[in-house]
């Protein structure tokens, strides 16, 4: 069975005010999720399930209606009570539990393999079809199958503000062995920087990061319900607390339950963080498009 793109797209937006997810950014209106589907069919991907708020759900229908023309989309909704059975949130949460908690929630949409990524970022199709090789290989790994693709950190900033990152460590071998998160992370003075404060570190830019785009096969489910299940007997009383994806990556890593290959194939980054980088990555696709990469419109 051909693999399955699952998208996050379920977050407020709260630096960018609004649901960025359906900006319309292409030069045709389209979102840059769309851009992601339209990549990842091209790459083999069969089937696209949206991780969304319910109150959300009609709104993603009416808008992606051409892209539902040409690829099959299913929904899923992440929820407060997307919980253990006897499990109920704190009174005070008003917002989910976080990227760990948005791929739980899309489990019984899932059949197979599948590849995680954000609404609001870009990836390139080189991303894709690197996830495509990597989960139609035979799975001769201990644990999971996983896979992250990395891209140097200095393609990944904006000039809008700073903005956080996650620095992967490899071993000898190219495996993932350590997720760091930094915050914010930002241009200066021609060089790039990362720190609270008048005290900084410097970063030489060919530092690989994750930007959460993942492939995974069926068996992380099971390991997603074992770690939200120990969260929330730990935290789930914490009104901020998330259950994030990366840290249950980092677990396996750590407790040496899977191996994590980095797959290097990352083509151009952007994204949508602030709502000044509209014009930068509309920008981008445009000039995309007029090399030849896109069609000026996707689902024409």
């Amino acid at each position: 069975m051909s693999p399955t793109l699952l998208v996050l797209a379920a977050g407020a937006g709260s630096r960018y005010g609004g649901l960025k997810q359906l900006a319309p950014i292409g030069p045709s209106g389209e979102t840059l999720l769309e851009y992601s589907a339209y990549d990842a069919c091209r790459a083999g991907f069969s089937r696209v399930v949206l991780v969304v708020r319910p109150e959300h759900e009609e709104l993603f229908r009416s808008q992606l209606a051409r892209m539902r023309r040409h690829m099959p989309i299913r929904f899923a909704h992440q929820t407060l009570d997307v919980l253990p059975a006897g499990v109920s949130p704190p009174s005070g949460r008003t917002r989910p539990w976080g990227t760990g908690h948005a791929v739980l929630a899309a489990e019984s949409e899932v059949d197979d393999a599948f590849a995680v990524v954000n609404a609001d970022d870009f990836y390139g199709a080189e991303s894709f079809a690197a996830l495509a090789g990597f989960l139609s290989e035979p799975a001769e790994r201990p644990g999971p199958a996983l896979a992250m693709v990395g891209y140097r950190v200095a393609q990944t900033l904006t000039e809008a503000g700073p903005v956080s990152r996650a620095l992967c460590r490899l071993d000898e071998a190219g495996l993932l062995c350590e997720i760091i998160e930094i915050k914010k992370v930002w241009r200066r003075n021609g060089g790039i920087v990362y720190g609270d404060g008048e005290e900084v570190e410097r970063l030489d830019g060919d530092e690989l990061v994750s930007m959460n785009i993942w492939g995974f096969t069926r068996e992380l489910f099971a390991e997603l319900r074992r770690q939200f299940e120990a969260f929330l007997a730990i935290s789930g009383g914490d009104e901020e607390a998330e259950f994030l994806l990366p840290d249950v990556v980092q677990y396996l890593v750590r407790e040496e339950h899977a191996r994590v290959e980095v797959l290097r194939g990352g083509g151009r980054w952007c994204g949508i963080t602030f709502r000044e980088d509209e014009a930068r990555v509309a920008n981008i696709l445009s000039e995309l498009v007029e090399q030849g990469r896109y069609p000026k419109e996707l689902w024409a």
